[in-house]
């Protein structure tokens, strides 16, 4: 199937592909600064110097795809970018021990928002589009998944190091701060078309059924293996399924 060059796209299409590539731009940005925290994180830690030295890449993949996140948005118009962020917001709850928000932070990023991303990646890579776009695409797919990979080596370090039984009510928490408050809310009606896919964006309804199948898929179970009770996060998922389809 031919894809449409930016240009000619319809207005609302293209002003939602340059809104969404300058979003991905700065929670790239975001990332990177988290990722690097991280690293000196795991560093005072003791943790395996491979996993220290997955994070230190994993901040400089990031700012990389910034770079690249942020020249598609471009070229798709976009004028306007955020300011780049100074510094990573803290998500993990205070009350946590160190050892414990640090364990926090890469479950919620790496276990789970990274792991989310790899799989919408994946889907949008499913359907053909410009050879520009797939190209930026699959360079951050590679990466993401090297990512989650980090997550998910951590957290089995964790639990054999000790009990890691205390991250199951936070999940819904890691949920929340893994996803815009839009997501299980109704969407404009161009924000449901097809043509989105070719140019690296999911259509909305496609967007939460990835969410979700990726929770069950993969999040839930790998949190399980590692013995992280996740009936809170099952419980959030669902409602926000329900509520989102009233």
């Amino acid at each position: 199937m031919r894809t449409a060059h930016p240009v000619s796209l319809p207005e609302g299409l293209r002003r939602l592909v340059a809104e969404t590539w300058a979003s991905r731009r700065q929670e790239e940005l975001d990332a990177a600064l988290r990722f690097a925290r991280l690293a000196d994180a795991l560093e005072k830690l003791g943790a395996p110097e491979s996993l220290v030295g997955l994070a230190r890449r994993a901040a400089e993949d990031e700012r990389r795809h910034a770079g690249m996140c942020e020249l598609m948005a471009r070229t798709y118009g976009q004028e306007v970018l955020s300011p780049v962020p100074v510094s990573a917001r803290e998500t993990a709850p205070p009350e946590l021990s160190f050892p414990e928000q640090v364990l926090y932070e890469v479950v919620a990023a790496c276990c789970i928002s990274e792991t989310e991303s790899t799989a919408g990646l994946t889907s949008v890579l499913a359907v053909e589009g410009p050879p520009r776009v797939r190209a930026v695409l699959r360079d951050i797919l590679r990466d993401e998944v090297a990512h989650s990979r980090l997550g998910w080596a951590y957290l089995a370090h964790a639990s054999r190091e000790g009990s890691v039984a205390f991250l199951a009510p936070l999940v819904p928490a890691m949920l929340e701060q893994s996803v815009s408050p839009r997501l299980f809310a109704k969407d404009a009606p161009e924000a449901e078309s097809p043509i989105l896919l070719a140019h690296g964006v999911l259509p909305h309804a496609r967007k939460v059924e990835v969410f979700v199948q990726a929770l069950r898929d993969v999040v839930f179970p790998g949190l399980e293996r590692c013995g992280v009770d996740t009936s809170h996060g099952r419980q959030w998922a669902e409602h926000q399924r329900v509520s989102g389809a009233a």
